[in-house]
């Protein structure tokens, strides 16, 4: 009986997320057509432990990020989507990643 709260206890405490919406500087709105900045901008936050699904909505402007706080805080998911050359909220982009991007992809 103790191992079976201890697992359900620990299943718990393992599947604490946080979601948080970024507001980020995607000017093209066809990213996830040409995959060329949308998949640079998900390999980046990707690349960070702890996160869980990101969603990039080129519409809305928008990076979706499902993360676990105790692995990786909002202001390091910012910088990473920073460091490859778009604006995060208040994070501004990396002005040499920025000039690899697409022209596609920079504000017109």
């Amino acid at each position: 009986m103790l191992m079976v709260f201890l697992s359900t206890t620990s299943l718990k405490a393992q599947s604490k997320v946080e979601t948080i919406k970024i507001v980020a500087s995607i000017y093209c709105d066809h990213c996830k057509q040409c995959g060329s900045c949308g998949s640079r901008l998900e390999n980046a936050v990707y690349s960070l432990k702890g996160i869980k699904r990101v969603d990039v909505d080129e519409k809305a402007k928008t990076v979706n990020v499902v993360y676990n706080p105790k692995k990786v805080t909002p202001q390091q998911i910012r910088r990473a989507i920073a460091q490859v050359g778009f604006d995060a909220d208040d994070v501004k982009a990396d002005p040499t990643a920025y000039t690899k991007l697409d022209e596609c992809c920079k504000k017109q």
